[in-house]
């Protein structure tokens, strides 16, 4: 869910981890003429280097196509089911290898058919019925499924009841296929790890580049929808771990506010910044997959916040015009980071302003790089505290206790669990106090104070913003297991310590690397947020499968 604390060049406010073809008339030109590019093989990629990965039908589908296909009879939940079941075996851990799985349901199958029966008796319970969804493995699921969070330290622990977001998906009518690797732990263990590896999975790779990294902590659920391996995936975040690797994979991501999904039932980080959502490769199938999870759950008060605000449908907010007429702010401080990145939003913003969008610029947070320190202290003092709480609901059958235990047992099986990384934030976090020690209680009301009250809201509030913008990150880096991560900037980091939602669109390709914007805004304002983020997709369509290849070609572009 998380990154860790990383300072870095060209950017004051970007500190922290995961940072981690155009409708509109004349904007096709417009981005050709520069150096980053909205084909991934006009971008310098060598494609003699692609390994061979065949042609798949259900490559880049959406929930609405598959509900057409399942209405009219030509495919059937179980045939969808088995489609990418057999994908998953041909690339994710043969092929290209991208290792984006942890484990599948061994019920998937039966599970798919059940629901087809229902279909021809009852009828369709609604859009996600028969429906393929993966989960990232920290999410519980009541089944024959372990949630482990990566770690083998909870190696063949399974939950006595579904998570929220679970329960919320086998309502709907989806078919859990399986769980998705991430980094372990919500990559809240080290400061010198490698997003998206974890003891018991191993290293996620990116799949327009095998060598690259995938991004945050959602990293196995970015690669397997970006690879089509289901038709949606649920990742989690505290800060950046949803928009990031949907960034990374050319993908769509929603963090949604605090509270609008309920928590319980996934591993924690941090209570005041933990949230799930939606991961698709439309913003059309992230909107379908937001309102089948929200609703108030006893089981988390955030919830009770919730109450008249939350949808159950938000795709009545696909607007392809709905930038006409928005005022958008352009966040300039977590610009600078890399000048390919700049000239790619750059030239996002001309096709905004084409399609009618009033663009305030600059409209920077006021607040921006002053509450990273005490982001940090407040996720460790809740990590202790939350994590601690998570197993003990696991009951006495758990194989750890707690995040003492954790430890230990990183220490223990030093070679599975650490050989590239250690665990330096678990350390610091296990000497944190309760939380009532006033160091956490004030740390976390200034985060509170700047990042909303003197941060998001005030800057909307003068310009009279519907939504900020900036990019989500850069172009993703190569692994190194021996250094970590090499991430350079991102804007995370506001909406997510206010805990207010943020959406990554595709913004399109350097040297065929996928970059994303990020649309953030006050909370409880994702209908604004959808209809913007859409009919940017709407205008630009930049989202294009991946080649799997094995490296990126960095040579200067013609």
């Amino acid at each position: 869910m998380s990154r860790r604390t990383q300072r870095t060049k060209g950017s004051s406010a970007l500190n922290r981890r995961d940072f981690i073809r155009t409708g509109a008339l004349g904007s096709a030109a417009i981005i050709a003429g520069s150096r980053v590019a909205v084909n991934p093989a006009a971008a310098g990629h060598s494609l003699e280097s692609a390994p061979r990965v065949s042609p798949f039908e259900l490559a880049e589908t959406t929930i609405s196509a598959l509900q057409e296909a399942m209405k009219s009879g030509r495919l059937t939940s179980r045939s969808i089911a088995e489609s990418y079941l057999a994908r998953i075996d041909e690339i994710d851990k043969r092929g290209p290898a991208v290792n984006s799985i942890i484990e599948l349901n061994p019920d998937a199958l039966a599970i798919a058919t059940a629901l087809d029966q229902e279909r021809k008796a009852k009828g369709a319970r609604g859009p996600l019925h028969g429906i393929p969804v993966l989960l990232k493995d920290n999410i519980d699921t009541a089944d024959r499924m372990m949630t482990t969070a990566g770690s083998l330290a909870l190696a063949g622990s399974i939950p006595s009841k579904d998570s929220f977001v679970a329960q919320k998906l086998r309502e709907a009518g989806a078919v859990i296929l399986g769980k998705t690797n991430l980094s372990e732990w919500a990559n809240f263990r080290s400061t010198h790890s490698s997003s998206g590896w974890s003891g018991r999975g191993g290293q996620t790779r990116n799949p327009y580049a095998i060598d690259r990294n995938p991004c945050g902590s959602s990293s196995g659920s970015g690669v397997a929808i970006s690879a089509n391996l289901a038709a949606i995936a649920i990742g989690t975040e505290t800060d950046g771990s949803i928009v990031c690797p949907s960034s990374a994979n050319g993908l769509v991501g929603i963090k949604p506010t605090l509270g609008l999904i309920s928590r319980a039932g996934i591993i924690p980080i941090a209570h005041s910044q933990d949230t799930a959502g939606p991961m698709a490769r439309t913003v059309a199938d992230a909107a379908v997959l937001l309102g089948a999870l929200t609703g108030i759950d006893p089981r988390d008060g955030a919830t009770k916040e919730s109450a008249g605000k939350s949808l159950v449908d938000y795709t009545r907010f696909l607007d392809p015009s709905g930038l006409k007429g928005a005022r958008i702010g352009v966040a300039r401080k977590y610009f600078g980071f890399n000048d390919n990145v700049d000239d790619l939003i750059n030239r996002s913003i001309d096709v905004m302003k084409q399609q009618g969008a009033v663009i305030v610029d600059p409209a920077d947070i006021p607040t921006a790089g002053k509450f990273d320190d005490s982001e940090f202290d407040v996720l460790l003092y809740e990590f202790k505290a939350d994590l601690n709480a998570y197993l003990a609901g696991l009951g006495s059958g758990a194989p750890v206790h707690s995040l003492k235990d954790i430890i230990e047992f990183n220490n223990h099986n030093r070679d599975q669990e650490m050989p590239f990384f250690g665990q330096d934030i678990m350390i610091k976090a296990e000497a944190k106090g309760p939380l009532t020690d006033k160091a956490y209680l004030t740390a976390l009301a200034k985060n509170h104070k700047l990042a909303r009250t003197e941060g998001i809201d005030a800057i909307m509030t003068k310009q009279r913003l519907d939504a900020l913008i900036a990019p989500t990150g850069g172009p993703p880096w190569v692994i190194d297991l021996a250094n970590g991560d090499h991430s350079t900037g991102g804007s995370s980091s506001p909406a997510a310590v206010a805990g207010y939602p943020n959406i990554n669109v595709p913004a399109g390709y350097i040297y065929g690397l996928p970059v994303g914007i990020s649309f953030f805004g006050r909370a409880y304002s994702e209908p604004t947020l959808i209809k913007l983020a859409y009919a940017f997709e709407q205008a630009t369509k930049f989202r294009r499968p991946p080649q799997f290849l094995a490296s990126a070609d960095v040579r200067p572009m013609p």
